[in-house]
């Protein structure tokens, strides 16, 4: 992703009426209030009831809005919602998880994409990672239970696809275990320097074109596959590379071989690149290889930027990808509250052809914890990408009602009233 909520520790919320909670099914746990599962339907009647009364504006005010003809194969609608980090106090807990996936089926969402590798660190229980040397930061539950798996299980009860979120992808701090054991396997800048800095803080980067690099991450992916009944796995903005990267030993001894040729002190050269972007496109069609050798009918889903930056800024030919048929979904991260920005996105050649191909959603930022984001500016984009014929999902879970600016019914009503119908997905449906 290209926000990180478990580095903000502040929360700025406005709580709703404690007095309303209980009436609406809500009950006070370690001095919170938390959902009973069986007031979903309820609420479902009601929200929908204070929708109609609350003059919320209409669908019709994006009518402006560019409409891509869509293959009626491709009507997937994408509803999905990121569980993070912050996350973690829902899903380590088996009577959480189960409310949480029967809200979001309530809903009408139907996936959802759990974070399993963060920081250089695994959230399952990974025998590849032991032997590393690599501790996870928690993939066992309150009762010792095995985390993803009891997400997975819960999930599919309700229907829900689980496609399990790679987030980090070459992305690791400099003090991790992992970087601090394989100081090979990192790359660095033409001034040596090895680390960058964003919104997860400083960190390193390992060496997208190294094949260690390569092999590990293929073997945690497959480890994963292999372990759990997933629906897919998701790659996102960080299977990349800052253009600024790729002055390692390895890199520059390659690039010579190839080329004969110095690599360019301009990291923004066009030549360059292209070379380092085609290098990470050869090795995601590999990992996508090995995927759909172990699951054919697994979703490999991609969340990048928008295209402009994600190529000439992070190297992530992702248009490239969907061109060669290794993309099976795609969720464009469209992260701005100004809606004409917003909605500009949206319609981009490259994401009108993208949709003509897989299902397409654009990511929405539901929330942080320290930058509630209303439920009409929600709202809004999320019409608007339906307008335009695209999918949804937001980051993420804690935000959607737990963390919000708005009065608790406001909030429930808002998300009714954007999925008033279930829209089924089915793994492997749609193919390239």
């Amino acid at each position: 992703m290209s926000l990180f909520p478990h580095r903000h520790l502040q929360s700025s919320t406005q709580n709703p009426n404690p007095s309303l909670l209980p009436a609406l099914g809500w009950k006070r746990r370690s001095g919170q209030f938390r959902r009973s599962s069986w007031v979903w339907p309820i609420l479902a009647v009601l929200t929908w009831g204070m929708v109609l009364l609350s003059g919320i504006p209409a669908i019709a005010q994006f009518d402006s809005l560019p409409v891509s003809p869509v293959p009626q194969a491709l009507r997937q609608e994408i509803r999905g919602v990121w569980m993070t980090l912050n996350d973690m106090d829902v899903m380590q807990d088996r009577q959480r998880t189960q409310e949480a996936m029967g809200q979001l089926s309530s809903l009408h969402f139907n996936t959802i994409y759990p974070v399993i590798w963060n920081s250089g660190y695994v959230m399952y229980s990974s025998p590849l990672a032991q032997q590393m040397g690599i501790q996870p930061f928690q993939y066992r539950g309150s009762d010792g239970h095995d985390i993803l798996q009891d997400v997975v299980n819960q999930a599919h009860r309700q229907g829900l696809l689980v496609i399990p979120w790679f987030e980090f992808g070459f992305m690791t701090p400099e003090t991790s275990e992992l970087a601090m054991a394989h100081p090979d396997w990192l790359t660095q800048k033409r001034d040596g320097s090895q680390t960058s800095v964003g919104p997860a803080g400083e960190v390193a980067w390992l060496n997208p074109f190294h094949p260690e690099v390569q092999q590990f991450i293929t073997k945690l992916v497959l480890e994963v596959m292999e372990q759990y009944d997933i629906d897919g796995i998701q790659f996102d903005d960080n299977m990349s590379l800052p253009r600024e990267f790729g002055y390692d030993r390895y890199t520059v001894e390659l690039y010579k071989k190839e080329t004969k040729k110095t690599p360019p002190a301009n990291p923004a050269d066009e030549a360059w690149v292209k070379w380092r972007a085609d290098k990470i496109t050869a090795f995601m069609t590999q990992l996508n290889q090995a995927v759909k050798g172990k699951k054919p009918q697994a979703i490999f889903s991609v969340s990048p930027n928008y295209y402009d930056h994600a190529y000439k800024f992070h190297l992530q030919d992702w248009l490239n990808w969907v061109r060669k048929g290794i993309v099976d979904e795609l969720v464009m991260q469209v992260y701005r509250s100004d809606l004409q920005s917003f909605a500009a996105k949206l319609s981009r050649p490259e994401v009108q052809e993208t949709q003509q191909k897989i299902p397409t959603a654009i990511g929405i930022l539901a929330g942080l914890r320290n930058k509630p984001v209303a439920i009409q500016q929600i709202q809004s984009q999320v019409w608007a990408a339906q307008q335009a014929g695209l999918g949804v999902s937001f980051f993420y879970y804690e935000t959607l009602w737990d963390q919000s600016p708005d009065p608790l019914t406001d909030r429930l009503a808002g998300f009714q009233a954007l999925f008033p119908n279930p829209a089924t997905r089915i793994a492997g449906s749609v193919t390239n």
